[in-house]
């Protein structure tokens, strides 16, 4: 680790300077969690395609791709060219409706069969708020039930059993623990679990939603088994509780159609950010059940749930997000993505292999996930759990600075996401960067 910090303070100086001066500014000098801030965060200068350069000239693969919000490459021409063309006519926000919202609408609607209407908002927290509060007019329920470990936006009341199941409150600082009260959390796959909480909601008023990440908690993280999805369809109509499905990450990315079109299981609510705004701001959408979503129309014979925001569907984010979908379905590019997240996987197995590593590496399409620690799939029950879990976590960060160091972008969790840019020869070359450091890994 000595090697590869030494890389970042000879080769890095300009954001090594940045650090410092965000540090005199920001809460801790970030923004941003995902990409490697050790032993200080690099900033970007330029983004194209599969590729991103720092301040200092560096070129690394990009396998952060704005959080999985790009799945065609960073800083798209088309999507670009449609923003600008729109700049040169039209503000970027304007309270006013504009013809590439409804687009965007019918778009969604035509493409993911479970949505009759779709209503956009500012990001894939506010969504996931959005279906809380129309889960809960409609139902007339106020309990929520999600899989340990997920993450759906930082709102209060989902705050709640993060990074790892059984976490409970240990994030929510600021919190008030009333607020979550009415959150609960169970082990993924555990359908007895689910069941079992489902009766302890319903002898209290019921519960309005069950919150689900169709490939199981952070992407795929903590994957869920075949058929799980289906099973909590059936306990959702069982109970009376509408099922959401959070495709902030996955929906158009590995399909046109969401994850929930491969699964075959029609949710309720579908909760939509990243590409939904083709990587640029504004970028969260619901939709679902036309009974559903008429809460929120004003003037609904019963209790609106009110939804709003001054920069929702806005003209920029409505323009880039409908040319993005379009030249995604156009080029099939989810199809290309997954193509590139299918030879990396199979590479990465090869080198794991080849150095004798006690690593493990998966893909769904063009969501990759290289677990270099075991951080998702330590038990909270053992006695020495939160020690692990800072060393653990530890061990992840120094993985991800190393890649950084041979030109490597992932994340500080080890997810990665392929985007349509990434052709066989992009791989190879982050491949023989990986191999660099796998074989430092072996060594030690």
């Amino acid at each position: 680790m000595a090697v590869y910090e030494g890389w970042f303070q000879r080769n890095c100086p300009n954001s090594w300077t940045s650090a410092r001066e965000a540090a005199a500014v920001m809460p801790g000098g970030l923004q941003h969690s995902l990409p490697p801030s050790a032993p200080f965060p690099v900033q970007m200068a330029r983004t194209s395609g599969a590729f991103a350069w720092d301040v200092d000239g560096n070129q690394y693969t990009d396998f952060i791709q704005a959080g999985g919000a790009s799945v065609l490459g960073a800083n798209h021409p088309v999507v670009r060219e449609a923003v600008t063309d729109l700049l040169t006519s039209c503000a970027p926000s304007t309270c006013f409706p504009h013809e590439a919202e409804i687009q965007l609408a019918q778009f969604v609607q035509d493409s993911v069969p479970s949505v009759e209407r779709f209503r956009m908002l500012g990001s894939g927290t506010e969504a996931v708020m959005a279906a809380i509060r129309v889960a809960r007019a409609f139902t007339g329920a106020a309990h929520i039930i999600k899989a340990g470990g997920a993450y759906h936006g930082w709102s209060d009341q989902l705050v709640f059993g993060l990074g790892a199941p059984g976490t409970a409150g240990a994030a929510a600082g600021g919190i008030p623990n009333p607020v979550l009260s009415l959150t609960h959390e169970v082990l993924p796959n555990d359908v007895g679990a689910l069941r079992a909480t489902l009766s302890q909601c319903a002898a209290d008023g019921g519960t309005a939603a069950v919150l689900l990440e169709p490939l199981g908690p952070q992407s795929g993280t903590m994957p869920v088994e075949e058929g799980y999805a289906a099973q909590v369809r059936d306990l959702c109509d069982e109970f009376g509780a509408l099922l959401v499905f959070d495709e902030v990450v996955s929906a158009f990315r590995l399909g046109m159609a969401g994850v929930q079109g491969h699964l075959g299981v029609r949710p309720d609510l579908t909760v939509f950010g990243k590409c939904i705004a083709g990587s640029y701001p504004g970028a969260g959408g619901l939709g679902g059940r036309a009974d559903v979503m008429s809460v929120v129309t004003p003037g609904h014979t019963g209790t609106v749930a009110m939804l709003g925001g001054t920069l929702s569907a806005g003209p920029l984010s409505s323009v880039a997000g409908l040319a993005c979908l379009m030249e995604m379905r156009r080029t099939d590019a989810p199809a290309a993505a997954s193509r590139a997240g299918d030879l990396l996987c199979a590479r990465l197995t090869e080198l794991i292999t080849k150095f004798e590593l006690p690593f493990l590496v998966y893909n769904v399409g063009s969501i990759v996930h290289l677990d270099t620690s075991g951080l998702f799939r330590l038990r909270r029950d053992k006695p020495d759990y939160a020690e692990q879990f800072k060393l653990r976590r530890a061990q992840n960060r120094d993985i991800a600075m190393a890649c950084a160091a041979e030109g490597v972008m992932i994340s500080q969790t080890g997810r990665m996401f392929t985007c349509a840019a990434m052709t066989s020869d992009v791989i190879d070359d982050a491949v023989h960067r990986f191999e660099k450091v796998f074989a430092a890994a072996a060594a030690q």
